[in-house]
């Protein structure tokens, strides 16, 4: 008698081939049938008109803090997410000296955009080296599966102290010690190394990033550390300011090393085309035996602009400052008095630090729309409060407005800041269907106050394989396969992401047709009632995480089935 089966429903297997209709028998944690499954079983489930899918991979998170007092890791686990790798861009809390701990916390705000006060009050800090950190991760009960890596700028703190900042080019020692303390921390079970090289980057005091400019020898270095593991992707975040020099480096690493490369790809404004000369660049450099691979987004990196978050346009007009500390229904009522609203409006804006981006972010209103509910991420250049502005004879600044009292003062604006410079998301499309690219981009757990990405999964599969008026669909067979299969490759994670006998029984059950995104929202529910942006999810009608429903219709289980990843792992046979 098997432990479970699911029965009768449409399975797309996460490899790409084509759907069928059939069962699923598991037990335990493992799938040990598939097709036409004869027999019974403890517990049945009638998947009948439902798609049957491997739980979705998110291999670009940053639930470093989270991961300790959140086990369902929200809002991931509420679009589909059994496995989620974190660590990424370089940012995290391992390796660390006491001294350091706030100094950790701050560039994590800084750079994430993660409420400082939340991680002080969530981290409880049992660790020093990384394999205490994963030590850590490992007691805590959780629902779905986390994987971490190690963080560039919190080694180079470790190593070097001060100096992290101050002196880009690392010493032999210090170089020595960075590859030692990735050696140490891939075969505690890190699944990689991770750094950032963008100026985007910044510490609480504008700096750039320890490492942000670190130079060939120190990045072959920690390179060599990680083949002495056996293992380990080496993730990165990169403005490929000269794309020859970059490319050069990190062919040469994994080709000497044989260590992965893994770099986010965009599209920007300022040189529409770049994405697609970094990836065809990847391309060359495979061919020659290098191993550079991209993450690619479906979407923009789109910042969300609202009342509550970090960013809109209002934010520095001194009668808007004047009303912040306000409770939230008094703040809003104050607003719709129209000598406020236009004392708002037409106030001069107290100036602050960030120059030209914080300027775009506050009047760009060629780049602004209205995201409404449901959501629109593929607006049109007409729908852009500029354009609005100039056909309804009005201020850009009034639809601004509007916008955000929307909703009980819950409306926000959309700024499509990556990924949308012809403002359409064929640069997306054409993206995701090149080769060596993985789905990534969601950023889960980070950004609370202006980006909520942490849906793509979701919105991947509703958008991509249904509801796109503006261009061509995907076929839902590629789109599952390249969130499940292909992302759990990227780290060897050759256990989970297909559903066929031996693989880990990692499953969605969903329905398709209504399969959607609500309107992202503002919750204060971190520690300290800190805020997050949150959006959940429909038509999830059941999320099974190694052969355990942990969510049924939105709905958490209570059951804590997951765990720590550590290293590669293999398909039991």
């Amino acid at each position: 008698m098997y432990d479970l089966i699911i029965r009768g429903g449409t399975i797309y297997d996460g490899t790409g081939a084509p759907s069928f209709t059939g069962d699923i028998a598991i037990d335990g944690d493992t799938i040990v049938a598939t097709g036409k499954v004869s027999g019974m079983a403890k517990r049945e489930i009638d998947a009948t008109g439902l798609m049957v899918a491997p739980g979705w991979v998110d291999i670009h998170t940053h639930y470093d803090g989270q991961a300790l007092w959140d086990p369902y890791l929200t809002p991931s686990s509420w679009h589909g997410c059994t496995s989620v790798v974190m660590g990424n861009c370089g940012v995290g809390f391992a390796p660390v000296i006491p001294e350091r701990h706030d100094w950790l916390i701050s560039l994590m705000e800084s750079v994430e955009d993660i409420p400082g006060a939340a991680l002080a009050d969530g981290i409880e800090w049992e660790w020093e080296g990384f394999p205490g950190y994963l030590d850590a991760l490992e007691r805590k009960d959780r629902a779905i599966d986390v994987g971490t890596q190690v963080p560039h700028c919190a080694v180079r703190a470790y190593v070097m102290g001060d100096r992290c900042l101050t002196e880009e080019t690392a010493g032999a020692d210090d170089i020595q010690a960075m590859a030692d303390i990735a050696e140490e921390a891939l075969k505690a079970g890190a699944l990689g190394f991770s750094t950032s090289r963008t100026v985007l980057h910044r510490t609480a005091e504008g700096d750039v990033v320890p490492g942000t400019y670190a130079g060939r020898n120190e990045m072959l270095g920690i390179a060599s550390g990680m083949a002495k593991a056996g293992h380990g992707v080496l993730q990165m975040a990169n403005d490929m300011a000269d794309e020859v020099e970059e490319l050069g480096w990190m062919g040469e690493l994994s080709k000497q090393y044989k260590v992965p490369v893994s770099m986010n790809v965009f599209q920007r404004d300022s040189d529409p085309l770049k994405y697609r000369r970094v990836l065809e660049g990847m391309q060359q450099v495979n061919t020659q035996g290098g191993q550079l691979t991209a993450q690619v987004s479906g979407r923009t990196a789109g910042l969300l602009l609202s009342l509550d978050g970090t960013i809109n346009p209002f934010q520095s007009k001194p009668t808007f400052r004047e009303l912040r500390s306000l409770p939230k229904d008094e703040r809003i009522a104050r607003m719709r008095d129209p000598k406020i609203r236009e004392r708002i409006i037409s106030e001069e804006r107290r100036k602050g630090r960030g120059g030209d981006m914080a300027q775009l972010f506050l009047e760009g209103w060629h780049k602004m729309f209205r995201l409404g509910d449901p959501p629109n991420y593929e607006p049109k250049s007409s729908e852009s409060f500029a354009e609005r502005a100039k056909r309804s004879n009005c201020r850009p600044e009034d639809l601004a407005y509007d916008a955000l009292m929307e909703f009980d003062g819950n409306g926000m604006i959309y700024f499509p800041f990556l990924n949308y410079a012809d403002y359409n998301l064929e640069p997306s499309f054409e993206m995701m269907q090149m080769p060596n690219v993985h789905f990534g981009g969601s950023d889960g757990g980070a950004h609370c106050g202006v980006i909520c990405d942490v849906s793509l999964p979701t919105y991947n599969l509703s958008f991509w394989g249904r509801d796109r008026t503006r261009g061509a669909k995907l076929p839902l067979e590629f789109l599952i396969h390249k969130q499940t299969q292909s992302t759990a490759s990227l780290h060897g994670l050759l256990d989970r992401g297909v559903l066929k006998p031996g693989y880990k029984a990692d499953i969605n059950l969903i329905d398709f047709a209504s399969l959607g995104l609500g309107q992202p929202q503002m919750a204060f529910d971190l520690p300290t009632g800190a805020r997050r942006l949150i959006q959940r999810a429909t038509g999830y009608e059941m999320t099974i995480k190694s052969g355990v429903p942990i969510f049924a219709r939105g709905e958490a289980t209570g059951a804590m089935p997951g765990g720590l990843i550590r290293g590669p792992q293999r398909a039991v046979a």
